[in-house]
């Protein structure tokens, strides 16, 4: 009885983990099918299990007696599915890069867990087991074939790993070869190769690997290092910003000259630089092809040394190899840059040879070509496309063709470049060297579909493209007949075409017809609604000239008609702009000023269209035009003249007129002219009950703020003006208008107290305050510019007062936020502001009392500011180390915008000054500021070099500091000693000798 007791006892507990572990079976089965890689073998391995599920309830139902041998197949199997549980789990969660870069580890658990299954089912003691014949025979079957089942990664896995193999092995630095191996992952294991995907997935792989590093022996970690830097080379996975910002890093790191090659690179035969260097059994170095031939000439010993040599042990030199490829590359980035200067050349022959050398550097890699593009050539080089020289032309289409290949960033870089398809298409009409360049160039654009719309809208190239099908270059012939094949898929391309045609004898009718087909002519044309496409055809079928002379028609109602059809086609920007070039102005002006009483429409007509003509020179292609709007100065003061003297609709023309003026080409001749006596007229203006009258004034006064001398606006702007310009921004519905308002506040002389006290008064700091919390956006960058330009008078150290106000509000968090998320322009001004703010925190800091008499009954003394050493506050003594700026500022250094990295430093040296030196040091070093500062003498910027010595010079005389950067700084400052200006050498000269580099006697002083 108690043996029968006994045994049941142990029976419970091997039926129970029997039913757990078909449970768990089930769980691995059913989660398998989430697994991120390696589908197929999971697949197979849940196959395995499911036909394991019936072997086991047979057992579980057929256990009679306690059988040890059965406990240690279960035992063995609840380990094995666990393992299969957990290798299914991570399968399913962690990183897919991850997984594919351990794929073979992954396929030898899954083989190991299957063998050991296999041994477990033939460790089942069958001869003892009461179980069916047919069961017995699975167990047997499924173990043999679970026993021979082999897991292998796929092709394209097995590729990949061999990839990184290779580029581990050559130590291979080539941007696109990681690029192309990090998009072949991508594919492989189903990830978008979208930028933004590509890196949230290697920055979770990274994330991945630095959690599981403790965990791997050192073999591994320096593998997954080696695997992290190979595919770290790559920018496929980096937005625009983050290429530009990565590539200005590394080529302002390096700087401005051309290194010589070592005398190692090198080869002793060919006295040429090595391409692919190879180790003799001597222990020399030669370039692999002319060590061959010297092999080939039946030479057998080295060149150098006459050690018998042989042939068969050449040796990759891969250390040498890569120091050649990045010096190489150092060169040509430096190269890159420093020519596009060469190409503003007045010299033909100067520019011609850049040219060359710009195009065989691009034909040698498409890294070059990258750097080009991020050195932002493409606008020079369509530039370029307007210059008298064939030549030049010639290597602009043909360096543009190689840019924009197998590129579709590129190809959008180049349509965005304001007339660059109209300037291509422009050399379709040139010799035939030129428009076979051209019409390439067109049919790689075209492979974009945006871009091959608006080539079969660029007005005359399809014509000149129909008539390149006749060409005698049959490869002209041959991708004019492609190009115009891929034009045609678009319909409207066909449409515009065939309308092209009708209007050359509708311009002919109004020049030769009678008055009644004339004005017939001229209603039609001013009723049609027409596209910007059709009135640019229309204008180039002739229409100006006939239009032109019938403005000047006695007839009033002719006037009218075609001062409509003109003010119509004058609102497409091309066509104002040759409106300038055709003439046209004289007669338009002579409108405005003679405009009949009678008629007031007529005059707002004419102003209308002189307004589109003059917006329109705001466009790039402005820059192009060889006559001004207007032609001398009774012209500009008698058009602004009429700005008292008509309804409002004219006045907002008006002063339209002068707006566009303002921001164009003739920007830097109208500004100084009509300054003086326009800013009265302006201040009356902002007080107009019109509101868009008002709006207009505004932004021209705006503009003319923004420069000249400020005594104009100290004469003029009164607290009536500013009162105006406040109440504008608070109850203005137009956020240019407020923009325009908050701009003049800004440009108004900051030296001028008395303003800055009717400001205050007036409220405007919490009029700033209240737009700079509102965030930023590309609708508000300007007004956010303006507002912290505005701010910057109440926050100068003259007057604490004020600065304690701004700072009361919550005025300098939001600065450091600034600091973050603004524009360039933003950030250098807020960092103004928080320079200012910081020059009056010593005589703010509240010094620390000393402990009483009985000091051990004190509570324990404050630490303080670890500048100030006193009790700062950020509302009461603006201490940047409180409010917690540094930071923020030092991450600015690190910025491209030179300005905004001076204004930063500005900051941060108010941290080192006199007594705060060393304590202020610390704070530098903590937040590895010194580290920014001194990158920052490599940088463009002549004034930004000179601050960042002087901040250098304080710093060193710190020892701890000198000990723990002379070695960062030095080479730099060694350079600035020989290249930099008087004063930079003298300042560096004296760093070196902190340093004990030079000595106080030396010449540099």
């Amino acid at each position: 009885m108690v043996k029968d007791m006994v045994a049941t006892a142990a029976l419970v507990p091997a039926s129970e983990a029997l039913s757990q572990l078909v449970e768990s079976i089930v769980a691995t089965v059913r989660a398998a099918k989430d697994v991120l890689i390696e589908k197929k073998s999971f697949a197979e391995l849940s196959a395995y299990l499911e036909r394991i599920i019936p072997v086991l309830d047979e057992l579980r139902s057929t256990i009679s007696i306690n059988n040890e041998s059965l406990n240690n197949v279960v035992k063995i199997l609840e380990r094995e599915i666990n393992a299969a549980q957990q290798l299914t789990s991570e399968c399913s969660k962690k990183n897919r890069v991850f997984l594919l870069i351990n794929c073979r580890k992954i396929v030898k658990r899954l083989e190991d867990i299957t063998r050991e299954i296999s041994r477990a089912l033939s460790l089942i003691p069958l001869a003892s087991l009461v179980i069916s014949s047919g069961i017995k025979e699975e167990i047997d079957e499924l173990s043999k074939s679970m026993l021979e089942t082999e897991y292998r990664a796929t092709v394209a896995e097995e590729e990949i790993l061999a990839k990184i193999d290779t580029g581990i092995l050559e130590r291979n630095f080539d941007r696109s070869y990681a690029n192309q191996l990090l998009i072949l992952i991508a594919e492989a294991v189903g990830i978008s190769t979208e930028r933004a995907e590509l890196k949230k997935e290697f920055d979770d792989f990274k994330k991945e690997i630095e959690e599981t590093q403790l965990r791997k022996n050192q073999a591994e970690a320096i593998q997954m290092d080696q695997i992290i830097a190979l595919l770290g080379r790559a920018d496929a996975a980096l937005s625009p910003e983050e290429k530009v910002w990565k590539y200005f890093n590394k080529r302002n790191s390096l700087g401005n000259q051309p290194l010589d090659p070592l005398e190692s690179f090198y080869c002793p035969i060919t006295g040429e630089v090595m391409v692919d260097p190879v180790e003799t059994s001597s222990g020399q170095t030669f370039e692999r092809s002319a060590i061959e031939k010297w092999f080939a000439e039946g030479n057998n010993l080295c060149p150098l040394t006459a050690t018998p040599l042989n042939p068969a042990t050449l040796q990759p030199n891969k250390a040498l190899r890569k120091s050649i490829a990045e010096w190489k590359d150092r060169n040509t980035m430096i190269i890159i840059a420093s020519m596009k200067a060469k190409l503003s050349s007045n010299e033909e022959k100067e520019v011609i040879d850049s040219l060359g050398q710009l195009q065989e550097l691009c034909e040698e890699r498409d890294m070059h070509r990258e750097w080009v593009v991020l050195e932002n050539y493409i606008p020079v080089l369509v530039q370029l496309l307007v210059s008298k020289n064939r030549e030049i032309r010639n290597r602009a289409l043909a360096l543009l063709c190689l840019l924009a290949k197998d590129n579709d960033d590129n190809k959008v870089k180049i349509m965005e470049v304001h007339d660059a398809i109209d300037s291509i298409a422009r050399s379709l009409a040139r010799r035939i060297g030129e428009s076979k360049l051209a019409v390439a160039l067109l049919l790689e654009l075209s492979k974009n579909d945006m871009i091959c719309n608006y080539i079969g809208k660029t007005q005359g190239c399809v014509f000149l493209l129909v008539t390149m099908l006749s060409n005698s270059d049959s490869q002209a012939a041959n991708d004019a007949t492609d190009l115009l094949e891929n034009l045609a898929v678009h319909d409207e391309n066909v449409i515009l075409m065939a309308k092209a045609n009708y209007f050359k004898p509708l311009s002919q009718r109004l020049s030769s017809g009678s008055e009644d087909v004339q004005m017939n002519m001229t209603k039609t044309l001013a009723e049609m609604e027409l596209s910007d496409y059709n009135k640019l055809i229309l204008f180039e079928s002739g229409v100006l000239d006939p239009l032109i002379q019938l403005v000047s028609h006695v007839d009033i109602e002719m006037k009218l008609v075609a001062a409509r059809a003109l003010q119509s086609l004058s609102s497409v920007p091309q066509n104002g702009l040759r409106m300038i070039r055709e003439g046209a102005m004289g007669a338009l002006l002579d409108l405005l000023y003679r405009g009949s009483t009678s008629c007031p429409s007529l005059r707002e007509l004419a102003a209308g269209i002189i307004m589109n003509i003059a917006i329109s020179t705001t466009n790039d292609e402005a820059g192009q035009i060889e006559a001004p709007l207007l032609e001398n100065d009774d012209d500009i003061f008698k058009l602004f003249s009429l700005i008292n003297l008509n309804p409002p609709n004219v006045q907002k023309c008006i002063l339209q007129i002068f707006h566009a003026m303002c921001r164009g080409p003739s920007a830097v001749d109208i500004k100084p002219k009509i300054r003086q006596t326009a800013i009265p007229v302006l201040v009356l203006l902002c007080e107009q009950s019109n509101n868009s009258v008002r709006a207009y004034a505004v932004k021209l006064f705006y503009c003319l703020s923004e420069e000249g001398s400020d005594s104009i606006l100290s004469e003029h702007v009164g607290q009536t003006c500013i009162d105006t310009l406040l109440k504008i921004m608070t109850t203005s519905d137009d956020m240019e208008e407020i923009t325009a308002a908050m701009g003049i506040i800004s440009n108004l002389p900051e030296g001028n107290n008395q303003m800055t006290q009717w400001l205050f008064d007036g409220g405007v700091l919490p009029i700033i305050f209240k737009i700079l919390k509102g965030g930023n956006g590309s609708s508000r960058n300007q007004l956010i510019e303006n507002a912290v330009g505005s701010l910057r008078r109440f926050t100068v150290p003259t007057n604490q007062e004020w600065q304690r106000n701004a700072a009361k509000i919550g005025i300098i968090p939001v600065l450091l936020q600034l600091l973050s998320s603004g524009t360039a322009l933003t950030k250098q001004r807020a960092a103004i502001s928080l320079a200012q703010f910081s020059s009056s925190s010593t005589a703010l800091s509240q010094p620390i009392d000393g402990r009483g008499r009985f000091w051990c009954c004190s509570p324990p003394r404050e630490i303080g500011c670890p500048v100030h050493k006193g009790i700062c506050a950020v509302e009461s003594s603006f201490c940047l180390v409180e409010a917690n700026a540094v930071a923020p500022l030092v991450e600015v250094l690190k910025e491209p915008d030179l300005a905004a990295c001076e204004a930063s430093l500005l900051a941060l040296l108010t941290l080192i000054d006199g007594e705060k030196l060393q304590n202020g040091c610390k704070v530098l070093d903590d937040t590895n500021a010194i580290d920014a500062i001194i990158k920052l003498l490599c940088c463009s910027s002549i004034s930004l070099q000179e601050k960042a010595l002087e901040a250098l010079e304080r710093i060193f005389r710190i020892f701890e500091m000198k000990h723990k950067y002379e070695s960062l700084a030095q080479m730099r400052l060694v350079d600035i000693t020989q290249r930099g200006t008087s004063s930079m050498k003298s300042l560096a000269a004296r760093i070196l000798a902190h340093l004990n580099i030079l000595h106080d006697q030396s010449s540099y002083f």
